[in-house]
């Protein structure tokens, strides 16, 4: 459901009057303020023509196009499955720590055995951030875009900020456990009970031979610059998906460029985690954007 703007409207009621008098008119209307602004949740926005181009969109109370800020979050899944209700149970967390963000939590269109190969996903964040950019004074929020994503989403993430700069250059990533080299992936991958070499060759519709571009394509590794935004990394030692040598990886090259990073690492856990140490990840996002993102 679109946000309704309502339009006051003051009619201004003319009297006869004797010679010399001087009329009366109303007192103006006050301008709407962004305290006026009530919380909005609108469920599945349609932001392409395809129907799995959907978002939810979480718009605070008392927002400003001038200064209320944005979290994107995209689900994980291998590229083939997940949905944006995945990152549901995370909305209540987030409007916690970050009460004056705007929320939007995306799906994109999932990669199969004969369809939606690379570049589609990466295509469809794009096509999300463009979408929300030119929506931003309907929503009464600012051009200040952060992006969060687990596994593939983070994948996503991490791909979209690092590529591209236009319309809006995103202010920080979170990346939860997210894939940084394709290739890297593919040739070595994490555990031989859950060897990830056949989602990325089932991602790209190739594999490193015969199609190297789009390896390097979508890798974000390959477009970090010293321009690239503020990234947090946190990725589990035990994680039989992808290795924590992609998070170390992504790590050493943002210090290379000389980009504001955050690594953390949990030793025991696996691909994500519950409890307390779920609570330190929010604890040290939360630090982390109130830092760098301004």
């Amino acid at each position: 459901m679109k946000l309704t703007v309502l339009s006051l409207f003051v009619t201004a009621v003319f009297f006869s009057c004797k010679k010399n008098e001087v009329p009366v008119l109303p007192a103006p209307v006050p301008a709407a303020t962004p305290a006026s602004l009530a919380v909005s949740n609108n469920m599945n926005v349609s932001y392409g023509t395809d129907a799995t181009q959907k978002m939810d969109v979480y718009l605070p109370a008392g927002r400003s196009a001038s200064s209320t800020k944005l979290i994107i979050m995209i689900h994980g899944g291998g590229w083939t499955s997940g949905d944006k209700t995945d990152m549901t149970v995370y909305v209540d967390t987030l409007k916690r720590r970050f009460p004056s963000y705007a929320i939007i939590n995306i799906n994109y269109r999932l990669v199969s055995a004969t369809n939606n190969f690379f570049p589609t996903q990466e295509n469809d964040v794009k096509a999300a951030v463009e979408f929300i950019y030119n929506k931003r004074n309907e929503y009464a929020v600012s051009d200040k875009f952060v992006l969060m994503g687990a596994s593939a989403g983070a994948h996503l993430a991490l791909l979209h900020a690092y590529k591209y700069n236009t319309p809006v250059k995103i202010k920080a990533v979170v990346d939860f456990f997210g894939p940084t080299d394709m290739a890297a992936m593919y040739n070595n991958p994490a555990s031989i009970y859950a060897p990830p070499s056949s989602i990325a060759q089932l991602f790209n519709g190739a594999t490193p031979v015969t199609n190297p571009t789009a390896y390097t394509q979508s890798s974000g590794l390959t477009f970090v610059t010293p321009q690239s935004p503020p990234t947090i990394i946190l990725h589990g030692g035990q994680d039989p998906l992808v290795k924590p040598s992609q998070a170390t990886a992504l790590r050493d090259k943002l210090a290379l460029n000389t980009v504001s990073n955050q690594y953390v690492f949990y030793p025991a856990e696996s691909h994500g985690w519950i409890g307390a140490n779920l609570g330190d990840s929010f604890d040290k996002i939360q630090a982390f954007l109130n830092l760098y993102v301004q």
